[in-house]
C-alpha cells in the first residue's frame, strides 16, 4: 500500500508552492500545462485525495477567519474575541466563532465545517479534553493541507504553528510571591489536573516561588481540579472541594488560584468560614475579569491582557495568508502578565 500523501508533500517533493499544487489539481488556467501534468501525475500515483479539511486556500480566499474557543462564558475569551475582531475588521476580515465546550469531538466537528470552503485559517484555544487525549490529528491534517493555524493561551509544542501566549509561570510566581511578601505562609494552591497546559505552567510558578522563598512544599495545600464546565453541578462540587481544603488545612493564610472563579469560589468558602479577608487570609486569582472587578471584597488578579492576544493572534494569521510568509517560520509571541492588586491582598 502506497502512503498517504498530502497537499504539503507534493509540494516539497516538486519544488512548488502548496497554492500551485492546489490549483493545478483543479486545472487552473493560471499553472502551465506542463506543470499541471507534472503535479497530477505525481498524486495519481501516490493516490492522492483530498481531505475536507482546509480546501479554502489562498486562490479561493474568503476573507473571513475561524475561531474555536473552548468556553463563551469566560471573560478572557470574550476579550480576546474582541482583539481579533479588531484587527480582522480593520483589514476587511470577517470573524466566524465556534466552540468547543471542552470537547474533542466538537473541537474537530466545528474545524471540519469552517474549513470546507468556508474560512481562510483558523485562531483557537485548544480543548481540555483534547489536551488530555493528547490526540492532535486535526490540527496537523488541517495544516498540511495548507491552511494556517494560530493557538493562543492554551498550546502544545507538538504542533508546529504561529503562537500568541503568556508566561503563565512567571506571572503566577509574582502573584505567589505578593502572597509571601504580605506574610502568608500557609498558601494554597486551586489549579487543574496537568494535563491543561496554563494549569500546569501556574503550578509551576507556585512552586518556585516557594522554592525561592524557602517555604516548605506542603503536597495537601494543593487542590488540582479535574472540571470540564462551569455548569452549576461543577459549582456545587468545587465548593465542597475547598470546603474539605479548608477543614484540611486550619492555617491557610493566602490562596492562589489559577483561574478566578476557583478564586472567588474560595472566598466564598472563607467568608463562611468567619475569616476576614485580607485580614486572616489573603487571595489572588488568575484573569482580569468581570467577576474580579466586583466582587466583595474585589479580587486581585494577574491580567493576561486578552484583547492583545486576540489582536496579535489576527495580526501573525492575517500576515500569514497575505504576505505568503515562509511557511517554516513560525513565531511564538510571549504577552506580559501583570498584578492588579485590589481588596483581597494587604
Amino acid at each position: 500500500m502506497r502512503r498517504k500523501i498530502t497537499l504539503k508533500q507534493i509540494a516539497k517533493e516538486l519544488d512548488v508552492s502548496i497554492s500551485t499544487v492546489s490549483k493545478a489539481l483543479r486545472n487552473s488556467a493560471e499553472i502551465s500545462e506542463d506543470t499541471r501534468e507534472k503535479v497530477q501525475a505525481f498524486a495519481k500515483l501516490y493516490n492522492y485525495r483530498p481531505n475536507n479539511i482546509a480546501l479554502s486556500l489562498k486562490n479561493r480566499q474568503t476573507k473571513t477567519i475561524g475561531v474555536i474557543i473552548p468556553e463563551i462564558v469566560h471573560h478572557f475569551f470574550a476579550k480576546v474575541i474582541s482583539g481579533i475582531e479588531l484587527v480582522a475588521n480593520r483589514r476587511g476580515y470577517n470573524v466566524i466563532v465556534g466552540l468547543s465546550n471542552e470537547s474533542f469531538d466538537k473541537e474537530v466537528i466545528n474545524m471540519q465545517m469552517l474549513a470546507n470552503g468556508s474560512i481562510d485559517g483558523f485562531i483557537l484555544s485548544i480543548s481540555k479534553e483534547t489536551l488530555q487525549l493528547q490526540d492532535y490529528h486535526h490540527f496537523n491534517e488541517t495544516i498540511s493541507q495548507g491552511m494556517p493555524i494560530v493557538m493562543f493561551d492554551r498550546v502544545v509544542n507538538d504542533i508546529v504553528c504561529d503562537k500568541v501566549i503568556i508566561d503563565d509561570t512567571k506571572g503566577s510566581k509574582n502573584a505567589v510571591r505578593k502572597l509571601i511578601n504580605n506574610g502568608c505562609r500557609h498558601i494554597a494552591l486551586i489549579t487543574t489536573k496537568d494535563y491543561v497546559s496554563v494549569g500546569r505552567l501556574r503550578t509551576m510558578g507556585y512552586l518556585e516561588a516557594l522554592y525561592d522563598n524557602k517555604i516548605e512544599l506542603d503536597s495537601d495545600l494543593i487542590l488540582k481540579m479535574d472540571d470540564k464546565q462551569f455548569s452549576e453541578d461543577h459549582l456545587d462540587a468545587l465548593e465542597t472541594e475547598i470546603e474539605q481544603l479548608f477543614a484540611r488545612n486550619k492555617k491557610i493564610d493566602g490562596v492562589f488560584a489559577v483561574n478566578e472563579i476557583y478564586a472567588i469560589m474560595a472566598m466564598k468558602v472563607a467568608r463562611k468560614k468567619g475569616l476576614k479577608i485580607p485580614g486572616d487570609i489573603q487571595f489572588i486569582g488568575f484573569t482580569d475579569g468581570v467577576l474580579s472587578k466586583h466582587a466583595t471584597p474585589s479580587l486581585s488578579t494577574v491580567s493576561q491582557h486578552g484583547q492583545e492576544m486576540g489582536e496579535k493572534a489576527a495580526t501573525l494569521l492575517i500576515n500569514r495568508l497575505e504576505l505568503e510568509e515562509d511557511e517554516e517560520r513560525f513565531q511564538t509571541i510571549v504577552i506580559e502578565t501583570n498584578l492588579i492588586e485590589r481588596e483581597s491582598t494587604k
